[in-house]
């Protein structure tokens, strides 16, 4: 009977010194927040690059919020002053984002002939490339490119279809990295062997349009 009271006692010593035995269980650090004196929130570090406050430096902001197209009354290449307005703002966002290129093309309405709307387009976009190169952007950076009445942005036979075509488009495009070319390991390379000309050979058809920096 003595040792059967005695067994209750023996257990709970024993269970008491197993709980000694364990390690202690590890606190976590506190955690500091360097923003909790300043009274207003996180601190602004500048633009994030792909994200919400970097998203300005894409061709669809440019599309979208600057405005890529000019119109132009019947026949003429003269800038409206609505149209000086987005060019103004094209001109600013292409300063500040120098890794984007842009292409002028140009547009006119379904009626003269296909060679007459050609070159109208061409002077449109060289007009629209010129105003751009005087507000301070690089010429090498813009080329322009003339689509006559082939391209309508909106097809009907009468003046609100024509007014909508006659039109100059900027289109912009983020240029590639230039990849760098491997060093030389010391061994030469073989001249490149010319193309053998042929009576037969005929130069390729260039589309209309103008080179980097030079207008039609």
């Amino acid at each position: 009977m003595k040792n059967a009271a005695l067994t209750p006692v023996l257990m709970a010593a024993l269970l008491g010194l197993a709980a000694c035995a364990q390690p202690a269980p590890r606190q976590a650090p506190p955690v500091v927040d360097p923003y909790a004196s300043t009274g207003g929130g996180a601190v602004f570090q500048g633009d994030l690059a792909g994200g919400t406050l970097g998203a300005e430096a894409t061709a669809q902001y440019f599309r979208d919020t600057v405005g890529d197209t000019v119109r132009f009354p019947a026949d003429q290449t003269t800038l409206t002053p609505e149209a000086r307005a987005v060019l103004a703002r094209q001109a600013a966002w292409l300063s500040r984002h120098s890794g984007f290129t842009a292409v002028v093309q140009g547009h006119a309405e379904e009626t003269g002939t296909r060679e007459y709307n050609l070159a109208l387009g061409a002077r449109r976009a060289s007009a629209v490339q010129e105003y751009l190169v005087a507000q301070g952007v690089a010429p090498g950076r813009i080329r322009t490119l003339s689509f006559g009445k082939e391209r309508p942005a909106a097809t009907c036979s009468d003046e609100g279809c024509y007014a909508q075509n006659r039109r100059a488009v900027t289109v912009v495009t983020e240029a590639a990295p230039v990849a760098a070319l491997p060093p030389a390991q010391g061994m030469a390379t073989a001249p490149a062997t010319a193309p053998v000309a042929t009576a037969a050979a005929q130069p390729a058809a260039q589309p209309i349009g103008g080179t980097p920096g030079a207008g039609l």
